[in-house]
């Protein structure tokens, strides 16, 4: 009994802090998204007329697209550049500056990284113009501006990718790799057919935490290029800023916060069960 008391009072911290941070704001959400609110008249309960509004909303559901089309273009340059340079500095004198170099942008908070590229190549006036007459048209050309957003947040994640497989290559059995030089394969051929199937759990991991950041984008795209031009940078994270804060519909912004929620869970989830299902074909 007292073992059982001492652990909850170790635990009761971390509840607390659940609840109050996590649980009550969640149902907050809920309640608001059966209103209809702007924040400053009283709410009139709808039910749930927002969520059925959300299915039908072509702006939402182009924003989704737009929000989809990121992470195509983010996650797999992610992935492949978190895995490529790992391969390359393990067992280097300067694999611990290399990583602590990588690792950098991400101390650096989103917000102040995001002001130093804005002023960096911005076309007008940034620093990128003024010392090489390079103008990136970010601002003008959607195609542009969304890969803008994309090499921004490649700069600030690929630390920690190459952390992440950089640990998984470490705990690699050296007698594996070992063996099938052994074996005769060579180095290229030990990477490819020995440490690769190795790191699909590594992989498959990085894949569902960048499917849920590229879901939950909004930082980046506020502070860089408030959805523009022409809409072509509105993750549907930022929808539900424009809806909620700009139009002030708090009540349907709510329904839309929580459709993404769900959407996220769902993707998390069936990304969860591959992870599971490789790593149990794996051991077998």
């Amino acid at each position: 009994m007292r073992s059982h008391r001492h652990a909850w009072l170790l635990a009761t911290p971390a509840a607390l802090v659940f609840v109050a941070f996590s649980l009550v704001p969640l149902v907050s959400v809920v309640r608001f998204a059966t209103w209809r609110w702007s924040g400053t008249a009283e709410p009139v309960p709808v039910g749930a007329a927002n969520l059925l509004r959300a299915l039908g909303d072509q702006a939402m559901w182009q924003s989704l697209g737009t929000t989809v089309l990121f992470a195509a273009l983010a996650l797999p340059a992610f992935l492949t550049l978190s895995l490529v340079v790992a391969l390359a500095i393990e067992g280097l004198r300067v694999e611990r500056f290399v990583k602590a170099l990588l690792f950098a942008p991400g101390l650096v908070t989103v917000g102040g990284s995001a002001i130093a590229w804005y002023l960096l190549y911005n076309p007008d006036f940034g620093l990128m113009v003024e010392l090489t007459g390079l103008r990136l048209p970010w601002t003008t050309q959607s195609g542009a501006a969304l890969v803008y957003v994309v090499l921004f947040t490649l700069w600030q994640q690929t630390g920690y990718g190459v952390l992440v497989v950089s640990a998984a290559l470490r705990g690699i059995p050296r007698e594996v790799k070992e063996a099938a030089r052994i074996d005769g394969a060579n180095e290229r051929e030990v990477r490819r057919l020995v440490v690769l199937p190795l790191l699909k759990p590594t992989l498959t991991f990085l894949t569902i935490v960048g499917t849920v950041l590229a879901l939950q984008s909004y930082t980046a795209v506020f502070l860089l290029t408030r959805g523009g031009p022409f809409g072509s940078t509105r993750v549907i994270g930022y929808y539900v800023y424009e809806t909620a804060f700009e139009r002030f519909q708090l009540g349907y912004g709510a329904a839309l916060t929580l459709f993404v929620l769900l959407v996220t869970l769902v993707v998390a989830l069936m990304q969860a069960r591959l992870l599971v299902g490789r790593t149990a074909r794996g051991a077998t």
